[in-house]
């Protein structure tokens, strides 16, 4: 028997989609002991799962799938030209990885929540919100951090995940200073995390769900190639 063959789930009620104003949401929850979620997990993410905190879930919403998860095989990953400028334009950049949160990480969340998803429903950010948000007590996620000089300008909380056959990160969360809009900072530390995780001999990164008609989700497509979750299947895109 699977990993994943006992697991019980709930599916949510209906709500108004975070990505598409003319969609409804609904998820699939899985709920199980927390000393079992850290065996399972690295199985689910393979089959289009997330979490958020501790819960794990997959949209399973009555009239759409336009949430694809994507993930990007590390050491087939080819940079674009325009990515090749990001990189160089932001050299002067200091990344570094870290296994634990730090203080002043609050503080930069706070500032990019309130600025740029001020309309979302993370929205006003509080430092218990953003703690339980990004916490996972059955996981050890790092942290990646980008400094300008020694200020702190971006962090993206990365999950680990291992399997049998392969080892993965997970790209589950990044925020960074809404003042750095001229260097692509999204854009710019998933590439440092491609770029770490091909040096670690990481076999995947998974960027989460790309929907195509969502702006700040379909950027995700332009990190060639990769792989799609349609269907119950990956499939390769160019």
């Amino acid at each position: 028997m699977s990993k994943t063959s006992s697991l019980r789930a709930t599916l949510s009620t209906p709500f108004p989609c975070s990505y598409l104003t003319d969609k409804e949401e609904q998820l699939i929850m899985l709920f199980e002991p927390e000393h079992n979620a850290q065996q399972y997990y690295p199985a689910l993410i393979t089959m289009g799962f997330r979490r958020s905190g501790d819960q794990v879930y997959r949209p399973q919403c009555p009239d759409c799938e336009q949430c694809q998860s994507l993930r990007i095989q590390t050491n087939e990953f080819i940079l674009s030209k325009s990515q090749k400028r990001l990189l160089n334009k932001n050299k002067h950049f200091t990344v570094i990885e870290c296994t634990k949160p730090k203080a002043d990480y609050f503080s930069l969340y706070q500032h990019y929540i309130n600025t740029i998803h001020k309309n979302g429903v993370m929205y006003p950010a509080s430092i218990e919100q953003f703690e339980s948000f990004i916490a996972c007590s059955w996981g050890a996620p790092i942290f990646i951090e980008i400094y300008d000089g020694e200020k702190l300008i971006s962090v993206s909380v990365t999950d680990q995940l291992t399997t049998n056959n392969s080892t993965s990160w997970s790209a589950f969360y990044c925020f960074y200073d809404p003042n750095y809009t001229a260097h692509s900072l999204g854009k710019f530390a998933v590439l440092q995390q491609l770029q770490l995780a091909k040096t670690q001999n990481i076999d995947f990164l998974y960027l989460g769900y790309y929907i195509h008609n969502c702006q700040k989700m379909n950027y995700k497509n332009q990190f060639n190639p990769h792989q799609r979750f349609i269907n119950q299947k990956w499939e390769a895109f160019d």
